[in-house]
């Protein structure tokens, strides 16, 4: 699997979400509405999700296994700061 296309939408409001981000994974499925949050020990991401009817949040898409989850988190988090270090208000990469 690759990552194919990034595409990250900062958010200018005060809060811990600064952007949300779109990936594209072999040029052939897309995952939108991924999450850069700032936490207490920095950057990380949320994957999408909804509330379910007992009130919990649950991810809608997700990576199986952890070397995924670091692929993703990597490559938007790098976009994401690329963006700042650009000065740019949206990045498409």
């Amino acid at each position: 699997m690759q990552i194919t296309d990034v595409r990250v939408r900062r958010i200018d409001k005060e809060g811990k979400m600064k952007a949300v981000v779109s990936i594209t994974l072999d040029n052939e499925f897309v995952i939108h509405d991924i999450k850069v949050i700032e936490g207490e020990k920095g950057l990380f991401i949320a994957m999408p999700s909804r509330m379910a009817a007992d009130g919990e949040y649950r991810d809608i898409a997700h990576p199986i296994n952890s070397q995924t989850r670091e692929l993703i988190s990597e490559t938007v988090i790098g976009k994401y700061e690329a963006m700042l270090l650009e000065g740019a208000a949206d990045v498409n990469v």
